[in-house]
């Protein structure tokens, strides 16, 4: 069975101290912190990132190890109003791409990528929710 990992950098994040943040920490284990590349910006009251090919777009966040990827990732895709349920196209969807964990290794790990235009939306400029409160 190959190991599953999920990067999280919203309302997702320990620090977010939120209902799905403590349904992670119950299905899933803290890894490290991690960064993806790419933008971040302010949706609503919460963030949205988006995959960039300059590496100078760092996204910050956490990297988990789900223990139960069967059960948590249901639920994470309701709350990001991720699936065929949710009117099209969905707002966010859930793809694999590499993270770099904070001690300099990689992994391959699920993120939500926000999946509408983002013009007009502000920039989030240190890439980190939590320097950065919304």
């Amino acid at each position: 069975m190959s190991l599953e990992y999920i990067f999280v950098y919203g309302t997702l994040r320990r620090d977010a101290n939120s209902e799905m943040s403590q349904l992670l920490a119950k299905y899933a284990e803290f890894v490290n912190d991690a960064s993806y590349c790419g933008k971040l910006y302010k949706i609503d009251y919460y963030p949205g990132a988006v995959p960039s090919d300059d590496p100078n777009d760092v996204v910050q966040g956490e990297v988990y190890q789900l223990h139960r990827a069967d059960v948590a990732l249901p639920l994470l895709d309701r709350y990001e109003e991720f699936g065929p349920e949710f009117p099209e196209p969905n707002e966010y969807i859930r793809r694999k791409q590499v993270v770099l964990l904070k001690d300099g290794h990689s992994v391959i790990a699920w993120v939500y990528v926000y999946n509408h235009p983002t013009a007009g939306l502000e920039l989030i400029p240190s890439a980190n929710l939590i320097q950065q409160p919304l």
